[in-house]
């Protein structure tokens, strides 16, 4: 089994107190308790924050453009289905400029697992509000207050029957490890919001505002029903629920396509007798 150093990868380069750091530790313990080594999975990633993410980790890695993320992570299932593929995004990352890739995503159920750390500002561009950002919030582009409505990413997930949907809090690492297994080792596309502090940016949404409203779904909680599912994903404000808010079992992607179903196409042979004949046509 490896060990945590074997997937270490470059100093990371984020504030002092950035939630992210524990996101980085708990992610490790996550993939090590998972049995998976460096070379047995990839961590595709977007532009920001979070999208340094697998800089400062050792596996297989894609970097890709802001927003882009789950196309790239999708592409990467198609071609080699048994490697597990973790996509990694910000809030503004995944909901803003990625929102219409998010939306068909969970509509085709293609087994990517997104870890979305949810600071509810830009932070690598220096704290104008994103989707998640509160309505009224003043930012440095926003003298007046932030106008627009709050996005609720786990109402959106569960209105698109997302095969996984779950809350966690960089500030509870025993429960956030715990969802980011079930996630991975969930079949379906999993979305995991992670409420994740930032320090320098944000000064509303600190690891203390997140402690007196965060609360664990009790155990006898039933995630696969659907309407209470939406009834407790709307919950946010003096009390904000952490866990798996929402499962079902619905086939994946990978199981409907006719060309992978048998074998990954990275596996498949590749017939190019004809393709010299092919090229001469555009001559």
């Amino acid at each position: 089994m490896a060990i945590l150093d074997d997937y270490k990868g470059q100093t990371p380069a984020w504030c002092p107190g950035c939630g992210n750091f524990s996101i980085l530790k708990t992610f490790k313990d996550a993939v090590r308790e998972l049995g998976l080594g460096p070379h047995q999975f990839t961590i595709v990633a977007g532009i920001g924050q979070a999208g340094k993410f697998p800089h400062y980790l050792r596996c297989n890695t894609f970097n890709g453009l802001h927003g882009r993320t789950l196309p790239a992570a999708t592409g990467i299932r198609l071609v080699n289905h048994e490697m597990p593929v973790i996509a990694v995004a910000g809030d503004g990352d995944c909901y803003g400029e990625g929102g219409n890739h998010l939306i068909h995503a969970m509509r085709r159920n293609i087994n990517v697992k997104l870890f979305v750390h949810d600071n509810q500002v830009y932070g690598l561009t220096k704290g104008q509000a994103s989707p998640t950002t509160h309505e009224g919030t003043m930012t440095k582009n926003q003298p007046f207050g932030v106008y627009s409505g709050q996005l609720n990413p786990m109402a959106l997930a569960v209105a698109l029957d997302c095969s996984f949907v779950a809350r966690a809090f960089a500030g509870d690492q025993e429960q956030l490890k715990s969802i980011m297994v079930e996630a991975v080792r969930h079949k379906g596309f999993a979305l995991v919001d992670i409420l994740q502090p930032c320090v320098t940016f944000n000064k509303l949404n600190t690891f203390e505002w997140y402690r007196q409203r965060v609360y664990r779904i009790e155990a006898e909680y039933e995630s696969t029903d659907r309407i209470k599912a939406f009834e407790r994903s709307l919950e946010w404000g003096d009390r904000i629920p952490l866990g798996v808010i929402y499962k079902n079992s619905r086939s994946i992607a990978e199981e409907r396509i006719p060309a992978i179903m048998e074998l990954p196409l990275v596996k498949q042979h590749v017939d190019n007798s004809g393709l010299a004949e092919l090229l001469e046509e555009f001559y």
